[in-house]
């Protein structure tokens, strides 16, 4: 496998780190360790996440092809796109955002607080948009960067979750490549992965990454999109695209993406009373964060699967935690009470 080949621009502090769940594990019966991978903090930028490390396959196009403005796109809360806005300020380089209408949540504060705050307070021109949501590639977005070729700039484009970028797979490549060497230093192989999916990019360099030691099926996918087997195509799609970039040496098939669809209910954005109770267990036994959109409905997945036995006894499980926290005030209703 050749990760190497690819140019890398540094964005996170190094290796994001490892944290045992001790409280969760033992909570949930202690025959399962449970573990954290931790990119929520992986970044001195705009609290990271994992399309920070994304980000760093992209950005050396970015500085040799001489552009000068980021174009993404997302939902009003999307984490890409802070993201993006905080790459952008950091390299002095100008960005336009399309926050699109992606979820069914109404509250008078959700365009305002949260991830599209922090992105105005970095300078990023924010264009809300009425579109609802999709995972595919958006008529406003092509807008976005039209405009800015009009105004004589130079778009770069950074589709939805860096998704259909054709490098969007290679950072999480690096991340299963990261593992392996915490592995060695911890002593031990963890058994599975359970990482939260919706532009599919994420799980896909895992695939890959992974299967460079056999452990492409033990990448488990929980679904946040509500539109599972739209998903399942994109996540396959670009697995299969990266494993040619990096030369795996071995097909992906369908069968190597695992996908568990029972979590991401009602739709895409909005939590079910699973997600809100394993945000809420997650914090009050770790001090861990997660959100209603993400990493909450992974966070229940994994809960749900120690619960039913689904990973055997003496399993140990890494949770990889991809960030979201910063949109938690934009559903501050929901948690009034705690």
């Amino acid at each position: 496998m050749k990760l190497d080949k690819f140019s890398r621009y540094p964005l996170t502090f190094g290796p994001s780190p490892i944290t045992p769940l001790k409280r969760l594990s033992q909570h949930l019966g202690g025959d399962v360790e449970l573990y954290a991978k931790r990119e929520d903090c992986n970044s001195g930028l705009a609290f990271g996440g994992n399309k920070t490390r994304k980000l760093e396959y992209l950005i050396p196009e970015v500085l040799e092809g001489g552009y000068d403005t980021l174009v993404s796109i997302g939902g009003i809360q999307s984490n890409q796109t802070r993201q993006v806005a905080a790459v952008a300020a950091h390299l002095g380089l100008e960005c336009v955002l399309v926050q699109e209408n992606w979820v069914n949540y109404h509250d008078a504060s959700y365009d305002k607080v949260g991830n599209i705050e922090l992105s105005r307070i970095m300078g990023a021109d924010v264009r809300l948009d009425p579109a609802g949501f999709d995972i595919g590639i958006r008529e406003s977005w092509e807008r976005a960067m039209e405009s800015v070729r009009a105004k004589g700039g130079k778009p770069y484009p950074i589709p939805a979750g860096c998704s259909e970028h054709p490098y969007g797979g290679l950072g999480f490549v690096g991340f299963a490549e990261e593992v392996r060497q915490q592995e060695r230093e911890l002593g031990f192989r963890f058994d599975y992965i359970v990482v939260c999916s919706v532009t599919g990019s994420t799980q896909a360099g895992m695939v890959v990454g992974f299967a460079a030691d056999g452990r492409a099926r033990q990448v488990i996918g929980i679904d946040a999109s509500a539109k599972p087997e739209q998903t399942h195509a994109q996540i396959l799609r670009i697995a299969q695209n990266t494993a040619e970039l990096v030369e795996l040496g071995q097909p992906i098939t369908a069968d190597d993406v695992m996908l568990d669809t029972r979590f991401g209910y009602p739709e895409y954005g909005l939590p079910n009373d699973g997600t809100m109770a394993a945000i809420r267990l997650c914090g009050r036994l770790e001090g861990v964060l997660t959100d209603p959109v993400y990493e909450g409905k992974s966070m229940h997945g994994m809960i749900e699967k120690v619960r039913l036995g689904e990973f055997p006894a003496g399993s140990k499980v890494l949770y990889a935690h991809l960030g979201g926290a910063p949109a938690l005030s934009a559903y501050a209703e929901l948690f009034h009470q705690g």
